[in-house]
């Protein structure tokens, strides 16, 4: 065999080594551990804020190492997406503290109980993620035996399924404990894209719309010819594309050329040379897809027909029955026989007459992979006939049935189906020549009875007017559509706040939870921590800041100490430094909308203030924010409602009662704040401007 003088590959997005990847189904996540261990998944996503470094009380699980594994979480056979696998390696800790951080945090061990060398230990530890435009922590509860608690020594894993990212991404992932003793395990990892994964099958974007490139190897002075060609199992071979090349090339081919009979030959321009061919699609089932996309049936004349594709195909034909109303066509099988189909042959249909509702199918291993109602174009749409089924036995026994989406009613029969209650004029039209034969044969035949005639056509002007009367009821609806939205959905209120800590969150998740029992429709980043994370603090507030002020909403500023805080760093030295704040922190990166709003006046009317009485003094405020109203929560709960209500505020009354309803349910939120902070923060946090360094 003589050696082939030119090297031909295919860059189909594969690398020469692919990677197949396990499947996951579903797009819950899940956490599981290694043996002798323990874990938990808390439900959601948290907020990803590492804290500062506290020293060890003892014996503490500190993760080691980071390990990261590529899977697909699939919804269907085809439609799955790319994700990042983590494994965090844990080990027991003990006595560590951070060098020249001593005296920092010196007393941070007196906060946490002391823990005897022989008892369990438990960890929260949290996996951050980061793939633009991606952003998510997760807390993983992990729980290690006595007998496994040996300091320095690794006592297992923890296995995280699964961050999802995009093909060809950075992936960034940190891993910590709450509180932090040391610092963030960190990995940057560049996920590759559909040349180095098994998955062309499984993610869509890795096939429709790679395009494939012939790269021809030869050398520089070699003249050759190129042609592509389509492989026929019967015929010749049908030229595509031919060319005379000279020297290293690369062919660029669409995507959607490729077939299974697409073939590739070359030759050098000498006398008498040897072509070489190959067929390299021959078994892709992308190739395979491509062809029934490009495969059509049609109508040569009215009883005969041809399917049209590039290649061979193993498949059958049958003809089938489709109703005007929808549904599946109904093959007619029997008594019209299944038959076997050449490719680009003419075929003729044992039919007498055409009708518009009878189609083609076209199926391989009982698949449907093709279907045409082939006389639609030339009889018009599909009519509303009855196919009757005259099936004709062993000695002459005779048998007619309708056919229905339901099968075939045998006339005539006392069932509820509407073949059933015509079943008596159907046979009247039947005998009287009023039906169209379709079909005649030695096992039966077709009939199409129209229906027209069975339509109460005196009723149209009803239906005509009921039909007027809807249209003008809606047109009704739609131009008082502003006030029954308004009246219906009740005034929007979006609320920000310093996520100064678990205590202050906890209280402002009860507020927002009691306003929107009211006639509020409540935003608050508390319940939006994927479009968050995916957005972005900015981006996220400044959206919902334009939405609610677009509907005549109200801007909710809930103060705090660090609320106040932030407040002083932008009125001071400008925004916050980068990290200062934690990534869901709405209410530091809203400053930069907040405060524009304000100097220039156009915060009244759009913007209320509030603080929580004995956390925060009200002459505490900035003064810049006093050209709106602010309140103190609970004392003035009813003015606070009055204006979140505003214009259309209800009556005193009902404020009343509702002011009652929104005060108990802060008062437990309330006192477990006042519990966590403690006596000498609240005593700081009530003096007026005390902390604030705003005069």
């Amino acid at each position: 065999m003589p050696v082939p003088w030119f090297l031909l590959s295919l860059a189909l997005g594969r690398n020469p080594v692919v990677v197949s990847l396990e499947r996951l189904v579903g797009p819950e996540d899940a956490a599981r551990c290694s043996s002798g261990l323990s874990c938990h998944l808390w439900d959601g996503d948290v907020l990803c804020l590492p804290g500062n470094i506290v020293s060890t009380p003892g014996p503490v699980l500190v993760p080691r190492h980071l390990q990261t594994e590529l899977v697909l979480r699939c919804h269907q056979e085809t439609d799955c997406d790319l994700c990042v696998r983590v494994v965090v390696h844990l080990a027991v800790h003990e006595q560590w503290e951070e060098p020249g951080e001593e005296k920092q945090f010196e007393g941070a061990a007196d906060l946490e109980l002391e823990e005897p060398r022989n008892a369990s230990l438990q960890a929260q530890v949290v996996l951050s993620f980061q793939a633009y435009p991606v952003a998510r922590c997760v807390l993983l509860e992990v729980q290690v035996p006595a007998a496994l608690v040996q300091p320095g020594q690794s006592v297992g894993s923890v296995v995280f399924d699964c961050f999802e990212a995009a093909l060809g991404a950075e992936v960034r992932i940190w891993s910590y404990t709450q509180p932090r003793y040391q610092k963030e395990l960190n990995l940057t990892k560049q996920l590759p894209d559909c040349r180095g994964l098994e998955v062309r099958d499984s993610i869509q974007s890795c096939w429709d719309g790679d395009n494939v490139h012939l790269v021809l190897a030869v050398s520089e002075e070699q003249h050759y010819g190129l042609l592509l060609y389509w492989n026929q199992v019967q015929g010749p071979p049908k030229p595509w594309w031919h060319k005379n090349l000279t020297g290293p090339q690369t062919i660029t081919l669409n995507h959607t050329d490729l077939v299974p009979c697409l073939c590739i030959q070359v030759w050098p321009l000498t006398p008498d040379s040897v072509r070489t061919s190959i067929c390299p699609f021959k078994e892709d089932p992308r190739a395979h897809r491509n062809l029934w996309r490009v495969a059509r049936l049609r109508l040569l004349s009215p009883r005969t027909w041809r399917l049209d594709a590039p290649c061979s195909l193993s498949a059958e034909a049958v003809l089938c029955w489709q109703t005007p109303g929808g549904g599946p066509c109904q093959p007619l099988v029997p008594p019209l026989p299944q038959e076997n189909v050449t490719v680009n042959k003419a075929h003729e249909f044992p039919l007498l007459k055409g009708h518009p509702n009878l189609c083609v199918q076209v199926s391989i291993w009982e698949k449907l992979k093709l279907q045409e109602c082939l006389w639609a174009d030339s009889l018009g749409p599909l009519k509303d006939d009855m196919l009757l089924v005259d099936i004709r036995g062993p000695q002459d026994n005779r048998s007619l049935c309708a056919l229905e989406p339901s099968g075939c009613t045998p006339l005539p029969s006392r069932v509820s189906t509407r073949a059933a209650h015509f079943g008596e004029q159907l046979i009247q039209d039947l005998q009287s020549g009023l039906c169209l034969q379709l079909w005649n044969g030695d096992l039966g035949a077709l009939w199409a009875c129209p229906m027209d005639k069975y339509i109460h056509k005196r009723w149209a002007l009803v239906w005509l007017a009921c039909l007027l009367f809807t249209a003008a009821l809606i047109l009704f609806l739609l131009c008082k559509k502003d006030r029954v939205k308004v009246a219906a959905r009740g005034r929007a209120a979006l609320l920000l706040y310093s996520a100064d800590d678990v205590g202050f969150e906890r209280l402002v998740g009860a507020l927002a939870s009691a306003l929107s029992q009211l006639s509020l429709r409540v935003a608050v980043d508390l319940w939006s921590r994927r479009e968050l994370s995916a957005q972005g603090p900015l981006a996220w507030f400044h959206a919902q800041r334009r939405q609610t002020l677009q509907e005549g909403g109200v801007v909710v500023l809930l103060f705090s100490p660090g609320a106040v805080a932030a407040c002083r760093e932008w009125l001071q030295g400008g925004a916050a430094a980068p990290g200062a704040h934690g990534p869901h922190d709405a209410f530091a990166a809203s400053l930069s909308c907040v405060l524009p709003d304000f100097s220039q006046g156009r915060a009244p009317g759009s913007y209320v203030g509030a603080c929580f009485d004995r956390l925060l003094h009200l002459d505490a405020v900035p003064d810049l924010f006093r050209t709106v109203p602010v309140f103190s929560l609970p004392s003035q709960l009813l003015d606070f409602l009055g204006a979140l209500q505003g214009p259309s505020a209800s009556h005193p009354g009902l404020l009343q009662g509702w002011a009652e309803q929104v005060s108990q349910a802060l008062q437990p939120a309330l006192d477990s704040c006042f519990q966590s902070l403690g006596a000498p923060e609240l005593s700081r946090g009530m003096e007026p401007g005390a902390g604030t360094g705003l005069e």
